[in-house]
């Protein structure tokens, strides 16, 4: 069989997730959501759960724990 170009295409399709929170957690979410409406000029607040997303890719970026583990195991195989 030959080799094709492109390997398997990546599943990008949004994975829809229900989880609980604490309710002090999600005060702390809709005071933020609060605070950065001011920020951004008093706006109406974004909904808290519009949050959560970039906050969790915000935290995975700026783990370098994480980012050195993951471009170890995703290094090619040397052979």
């Amino acid at each position: 069989m030959n080799k094709l170009k492109l390997s398997a295409i990546p599943d990008d399709k949004p994975v829809k997730i229900t989880l609980e929170l604490p309710a002090p957690v999600f005060r702390d979410l809709q005071a933020y959501a609060a605070i950065l409406a001011k920020a951004n000029g008093g706006t109406a607040s974004p909904e808290p759960g519009k949050l959560i997303v970039p906050m969790i890719q915000r935290f995975m970026a700026s783990d370098r724990a994480f980012s050195k583990t993951r471009r170890q195991e995703n290094a090619p195989v040397q052979g």
